[in-house]
């Protein structure tokens, strides 16, 4: 069974102790004042003609910045390595817009082509339906609308004012040739001004980035450099990392639509490539825009519909292949950013500075969020932001049993289970996530209900991985004691079956070699196959959950399991519990205050049955606590006492004889002498 499973664990950390002791250490986490906020906001809005291109250039110069240091690495010197770069890139910027502009005004002149197919599908539309259309009464109803409009807004002539013919006036523009070229140039000067500011810019952070770099380490974290050394490198090279990932993703994806759109028959293929590359840039909305544009002129140059369902095929596929294959098998969620922050920055950014701080939207959250990582006055951008946890793994599961969720919590369970054995779940997170609920019984901040409801949460997740614990099991069976059926369908189930087996070996062989190389101890989790155990709870519903928790990796182990709860351990419950065909009692607490009642119930079980072994499981243990374990099982007189599931687990199915009770020593009760009777007095002489 699983006596091959391998825990590569130290015994647990301090219960109760440790629990609290590591919430308490959490700083409080500083937020800034609505008045920054809102004074950062207004800055970046209002200062957005300069803010802006600064902010193109930092993005620009983390995407050359590897090509410089590639070209250095060669042996260019730094200002021709920065030069070619920064010339190379902007010539491919110019070529691609150029080449945009070349098809946008070919589009131009042959969109009165595609006339007579618009009209033709509009009218095809038109005949669907009953009683003229859809389209058709929309439009009635439109015409309707603007007529009443036309006659209320006409007013009839006044009939004291004569009617006046119009005069033909004819207005000669004398415009002088400097005035005409100011015209065509005007509109161009603000771009052009902007992106020669941008390429200045971008050549000086690059030939200063060293010197921009002890600037800012001066500025913002001089006291910890190196909190602020790894802010930047991880700030350059995520940043840096996208931007190069996402244009070859977007090549990638942009090279096949361009084939595809050209072999359908679709005109100015190569303007669309283009537009999907470029649009890609854009989080969620981008794709979709270079989509539908492709779709619209599928729909007015042919006359029937082949075309359009072609062309959204087309597109749906290089989605598919560009969401699922391509960018997890290059750079993944590296960016760090969850999903809904990536929708609320590009919402944000483009408020701001519009269309193109949606196109900058995702590389300067990320630039945030690196810096809210890093530095300890940021970390709000981090929390909200971030994709990772901001809540331990066993806070999280409490707050779900808080809330009566047992669905979520084991959602939360399943999630960890495919990375960590059962036991490991349970020692590490569960077992934390009641301690925390035991520390708030005992600092009165929960009531009765909510107790009750956290203990009744956390046996219906334990339910709830019935399914997990029962497949665990199976894939610990020894493959020798499988019985090959005659069937093809069987045998394809013991193929699959065979290499499952096989995946779950090579994880568990890299689990060991994970162990050894941190210097863990590998102990093994016994076979229970024959033996009984019975597990309850010592003085709440808390600890009935936290037995059921162990009664479930027991079972997993072959052991054969069986339940009590707390109640069941005063002295009438054991009297009817059948104690004749069970080996070992386990009984856990998540409270080491109580040790005197443990005391007892070893007591009065090993007075039910003196064959009996009986285990304590503090769950909760001080970590100032000088005793050793074995002063601790020879003051309770227990068979084992244990303080994490690993040792409980050990403690149960251990093959030890059962310790004998111990007879307390009956005091003798000394007779005091008798005071001696006095004499009779004498009679009076």
């Amino acid at each position: 069974m699983a006596a091959n499973r391998r825990n590569g664990m130290h015994p647990s950390e301090p219960g109760l102790v440790g629990v609290v002791s590591a919430a308490m250490a959490l700083p409080r986490m500083s937020l800034p004042t609505v008045a920054t906020v809102v004074a950062a906001v207004a800055a970046l809005y209002f200062g957005r003609e300069v803010f802006l291109p600064i902010a193109i250039a930092l993005l620009l110069t983390f995407a050359l910045a590897p090509l410089v240091s590639a070209l250095k690495r060669v042996g260019i010197p730094r200002l021709p390595a920065v030069i070619a770069s920064v010339l190379g890139a902007f010539t491919v910027l110019a070529l691609f817009s150029f080449i945009v502009a070349t098809q946008v005004s070919e589009l131009a002149q042959n969109i009165p082509l595609y006339q007579s197919n618009i009209l033709t599908k509009v009218r095809s539309l038109k005949e669907t339906g009953v009683g003229g259309g859809v389209i058709a009464r929309l439009s009635e109803a439109i015409e309707r609308v603007g007529q009443e409009l036309d006659r209320q807004e006409t007013s009839p002539p006044a009939a004291d004012q004569p009617r006046r013919d119009p005069v033909p006036v004819e207005i000669i523009a004398r415009e002088r040739p400097l005035q005409v070229l100011q015209n065509l140039i005007g509109p161009l000067i603000s771009p052009l001004a902007s992106a020669g500011l941008i390429v200045v810019v971008v050549i000086f952070m690059l030939l200063e980035r060293e010197d921009l770099r002890d600037r800012f380490i001066r500025l913002v974290g001089y006291g910890d450099l190196h909190r602020t050394t790894e802010a930047l490198q991880d700030a350059g090279k995520r940043v840096g990392r996208y931007l190069l990932m996402q244009l070859v993703v977007n090549i990638v994806y942009a090279i096949p639509v361009t084939a595809g759109l050209w072999i359908l028959g679709i005109p100015n293929a190569l303007l669309w490539g283009l537009l999907a590359l470029a649009l890609r840039f854009v989080p969620y909305i981008g794709p979709i825009i270079g989509a539908l544009l492709p779709l619209f002129l599928a729909l007015a140059v042919a006359p029937g519909w082949s075309l359009v369902l072609w062309t959204a095929g087309l597109f749906v596929v290089m989605e598919l292949i560009t969401g699922n294959v391509v960018e997890p098998w290059l750079y993944g969620s590296r960016t760090g950013l969850s999903p809904l922050a990536i929708i609320v920055a590009a919402i944000f950014w483009t408020w701001l500075w519009g269309p193109l701080g949606l196109v900058l939207s995702t590389p300067l959250t990320v630039c945030l969020v690196v810096l809210g990582r890093h530095v300890p006055q940021f970390e709000f951008l981090d929390v909200l932001f971030g994709n990772e946890p901001v809540l331990e793994p066993h806070a999280r599961l409490y707050q779900r049993l808080l809330a009566g969720d047992p669905e979520e919590a084991t959602d939360h369970a399943e999630e960890m289970l495919e990375e960590k054995y059962l036991f490991e779940f349970y020692d590490k997170v569960a077992i934390a996530a009641l301690l925390l609920g035991e520390q708030d019984r005992v600092r009165g901040v929960m009531g009765d209900e909510q107790r009750r409801r956290v203990a009744a949460s956390a046996q219906m997740l334990v339910a709830n991985l019935d399914d997990s614990a029962r497949e665990e099991a199976e894939e610990d069976d020894d493959p020798a004691t499988a019985e090959p059926a005659p069937a093809d369908k069987d045998k394809d189930r013991d193929r699959d079956r065979d290499r499952d087996r096989d995946r779950d070996r090579d994880r568990d062989r890299d689990r060991d070699k994970q162990a050894q190389a941190e210097g863990e101890d590998d102990t093994e989790l016994p076979d229970g196959t024959d033996m009984s155990v019975l597990c309850a709870g010592g003085r709440g519903e808390l600890d009935d959950a936290a037995a059921a928790m162990l009664a479930q990796v027991l079972e997993v182990q072959g052991a054969t399991v069986s339940k009590a709860s707390f109640a069941d351990m005063d002295p009438t419950g054991i009297r009817r519990l059948e104690l004749d065909a069970v080996d070992t009692v386990v009984v856990g607490f998540l409270n080491r205050d109580s040790v005197k009642h443990a005391r007892f119930l070893v007591r009065r079980l090993k007075r039910a049955r003196s064959a009996l072994r009986v285990g304590i499981v503090f769950w909760s243990k001080d970590g100032d606590d000088k005793k050793t374990e074995v002063e601790w099982t020879n003051d309770i007189n227990a068979d084992f006492v244990a303080f994490g599931m690993v040792e409980a687990v050990l403690g149960a199915l251990s093959s030890d004889p059962p310790v004998a009770l111990k007879v307390a020593a009956k005091r003798r009760m000394r007779r005091r002498p008798r005071p001696a009777r006095k004499a009779p007095l004498a009679a009076a002489k």
